[in-house]
């Protein structure tokens, strides 16, 4: 029998490639980036990143051998759970990679609007000096709920602290969570989502998270709030999120994911002069490969001594 395979879908570079061979000795690695010839499918094992196509032909081969895929962002509603729990594949995510660039990125965009860097940008681009258009406020003190106090909830809560921003978090079930004031739960949100002047979702997509930011919550909230999506689009009901913008319910919404990306030319979010708007950006960093494949050798190491993993598994029926 020939050697079950490593599938590599995401680009690495060479001298990563090698500590993952020397890692694996009794595995093929297969380099998709580089190398296109022909390879026996049903013989891939592990793959790292993720092939929809491949990856599907595989779920309904009876035939597979394919036993663990680590996917390379924290958010795992592209695939598909249900197949991956009839087979019994493991699948464990990049949670943690993106902590500290999108916390940063958070932050980011509050200094944008709270200090009227915005603004004064536009006014630069027209050569207008001017402060009448340009509002200011301060960042400190401000009541923070952070929805979602995995590590990326509490690396933010961390930056927060350090500015003078009091962070509250909310989670499945209100356990306390270091960083946070106080933590309650999602069932809870809408009590007191109203004491908040900024509401920051980093939450997955699951079946109770879809659309939960509605007309309904958003009335929950006090007028004026500011809102920041860093997690997953569809959490968010864009149609009533417009309207919330437009009738200063929301002051102002940072939107870095979307029901629908790219985000469609005549979407009204476009031009709405309360919104910012970057192109699923807020995870980014200059070091992800690196980050990415210290979770996958922890994993990879553990997973050829018992055929389990040791970070980031992902619980099948929550999604998370």
């Amino acid at each position: 029998m020939n050697k079950p395979i490593i599938y590599l879908q995401e680009h690495m570079k060479k001298e990563q490639i090698e500590i993952i061979k020397q890692t694996a000795s009794g595995y093929t690695v297969f380099d998709s980036t580089r190398d296109h010839s022909p390879i026996e499918k049903d013989a891939i094992e592990i793959m790292l990143g993720w092939d929809s196509t491949l990856g599907q032909q595989l779920l309904s081969s009876n035939t597979s051998r394919l036993k663990w895929v680590q996917s390379i962002s924290a958010g795992v509603d592209t695939f598909d759970l249900k197949g991956f729990a009839e087979k019994k594949i493991l699948l464990s995510n990049a949670s943690g990679i993106h902590s500290i660039s999108i916390s940063e990125h958070v932050l980011g965009v509050l200094f944008a609007e709270f200090r009227g860097i915005r603004t004064s940008i536009t006014n630069q681009t027209n050569k207008h000096w001017t402060r009448e258009n340009i509002s200011y406020q301060q960042l400190a003190t401000k009541k923070m709920l952070i929805v979602g106090t995995g590590q990326i909830g509490q690396q933010l809560a961390s930056f927060a602290h350090g500015l003078g921003i009091q962070a509250y978090g909310v989670n499945t079930s209100g356990h306390v969570t270091n960083g946070f004031i106080e933590c309650y739960s999602q069932q809870n949100m809408s009590r007191i989502v109203k004491e908040m002047d900024i509401v920051v979702n980093i939450l997955p997509l699951t079946d109770k998270t879809y659309h939960l930011y509605n007309t309904q919550m958003f009335l929950s909230m006090k007028p004026g709030t500011v809102f920041i999506n860093v997690g997953r689009g569809s959490s968010v009901n864009t149609e009533d999120l417009i309207g919330a913008l437009s009738n200063g319910q929301i002051s102002f919404a940072a939107l870095d994911v979307f029901e629908e990306e790219p985000l469609p030319d005549n979407s009204p979010l476009w031009t709405m002069d309360n919104v910012l708007i970057t192109p699923h950006i807020s995870g980014l960093t200059s070091d992800f490969k690196t980050k990415l494949l210290t979770i996958f050798l922890q994993n990879l190491q553990q997973f050829i001594k018992d055929s389990t993993l040791i970070k980031n598994e992902i619980t099948l029926k929550k999604g998370y």
